[in-house]
């Protein structure tokens, strides 16, 4: 058995410590209660998902690990997956097989663009050009070759639901990794890409909330769990490292053979900073946005059913919420007497509306719902939840620094990183990232 420490006690680390369970394994959380960004409580009585809602199916680490924890049979998928746009002022339905946005065929985006900018799409056919060789933001290739109304109005909401980024910002590369990179039409790579319709969910939820997730990997772990008490530093011992958590005034030591970090990648770049100088700059490089969630509850009867799971906005100005989602109209677990909406506040380097309190959000999630869909009711509940640095950002050349941060980290025996920073933002990735870390921080060289 090796002694190792996993410092942070969101999904990736709870997962890393779930895949270390044959070990001596001590997990160090600054947070009172585990699970980071899968946190649920109730609103009307009902438990919502203050972060994470739900799972990507066709990534299976998620859906796995579900089963491995005696979760599978609990799962349940969207009643609807139809969502809309806000759009050249209407609310209207997303195009079908689209690749983040970047449409299969310049019909599909008839209605939601303009007749002219539908005919600028239809130019990418014939548009000369290569595949770039280097990364570059999602908007300057996708404008390219489809034209900027489609960067404007289907890129970026999604990215902003993603991401909360912004789409001149973001990595091609990182953020559509499974776009090939082909010469020619854009249109033509995306029909190739995206599967053929299976009717098989892409999605998938938990009744009761994703704590159930975080309360039963808690349980599965086999660590000593250590939680308010935040890691100050790292710093490289005989055999292996000295893990130093708590206050000034109370430090205490924890020594260890290997050590994974599921911290943020400002966090992990303070905490290496001893260990692993050369991975420093990198990891302070990774950007993060902050989103705050509006959770409203209305009465059933006053909510009249405008169909589909929910919409996207544009960055438009005054326009604060980036999307909303009708959770009970969504997920069967939800419907009832009382309905649930959530709605999304924040993109990156966007900071004066998440600087409004709590009642100016709330009142603004219901400006949003009076102004696009006509209710007038008022909620009999409400939550807000702020994300603060929750969301990493995927900036051009993402891809490279990560690379090099792991190169990096790899060298050292013993460490790893793993989390939403590096491969990933949904809950699927960050356990894969968990499992990967896991396992290398157990191959050891030195232990061989």
């Amino acid at each position: 058995m090796t002694r190792i420490a996993v410092v942070g006690g969101g999904i990736s680390g709870l997962a890393a410590a779930y895949f270390l369970r044959d070990h001596d394994v001590t997990l160090i959380d600054g947070a009172a209660e585990l699970g980071g960004k899968l946190r649920t409580s109730q609103i009307a009585g009902v438990p919502v998902d203050e972060g994470a809602e739900q799972l990507l199916v066709r990534r299976p680490e998620a859906v796995a690990l579900a089963a491995e924890l005696g979760l599978g049979d609990v799962l349940v998928n969207p009643v609807t997956s139809s969502a809309s746009v806000w759009s050249r002022g209407a609310l209207r339905p997303l195009p079908q097989r689209t690749l983040m946005g970047v449409p299969s065929s310049a019909r599909s985006v008839s209605g939601v663009l303009a007749p002219a900018e539908v005919a600028r799409v239809a130019i990418d056919h014939v548009l000369p050009g290569s595949a770039p060789v280097d990364d570059v933001s999602v908007a300057a290739y996708v404008g390219h070759r489809v034209g900027s109304a489609v960067v404007d109005r289907l890129v970026e909401p999604l990215l902003g639901g993603v991401y909360a980024g912004r789409a001149e910002l973001l990595s091609l590369q990182a953020t559509m990794p499974q776009l090939p990179r082909v010469d020619g039409s854009l249109i033509a790579a995306v029909r190739g890409a995206v599967p053929p319709p299976s009717g098989a969910p892409v999605f998938a939820a938990m009744p009761g909330g994703m704590s159930r997730l975080v309360g039963a990997l808690e349980n599965a772990v086999k660590a000593r769990i250590v939680r308010g008490r935040l890691v100050r530093r790292i710093e490289p011992a005989e055999g292996g490292f000295r893990v130093v958590h708590g206050a000034s005034n109370d430090e205490q030591v924890l020594p260890v053979e290997a050590v994974v970090l599921a911290t943020p990648a400002t966090a992990t770049a303070r905490l290496v900073a001893d260990i692993v100088p050369a991975a420093v700059g990198d990891l302070a490089a990774i950007d993060y946005a902050s989103v705050a969630i509006v959770t409203l509850a209305f009465a059933a009867a006053d909510w009249r059913d405008v169909g589909g799971s929910g919409y996207l906005v544009p960055a438009l100005p005054g326009r604060p919420v980036k999307a909303v989602t009708f959770s009970s109209a969504k997920w069967p677990h939800l419907a009832g007497d009382v309905t649930i909406v959530r709605a999304s506040i924040g993109r990156y380097g966007d900071v004066t509306e998440l600087q409004r309190d709590d009642d100016e959000l709330v009142n603004a999630v219901r400006a949003e719902l009076r102004s696009t869909l006509g209710i007038l009711a008022s909620p009999i509940d409400s939550r807000v939840t702020r994300w603060g640095g929750g969301l990493p950002q995927y900036a051009v050349g993402h891809l490279d620094r990560v690379r090099r941060i792991k190169a990096a980290i790899a060298a050292v025996p013993g460490l790893a990183v793993c989390g939403a920073a590096y491969g990933g933002l949904g809950v699927p990735a960050c356990i894969g990232s968990a499992r990967e870390a896991a396992a290398l921080v157990v191959s050891r060289p030195d232990r061989a």
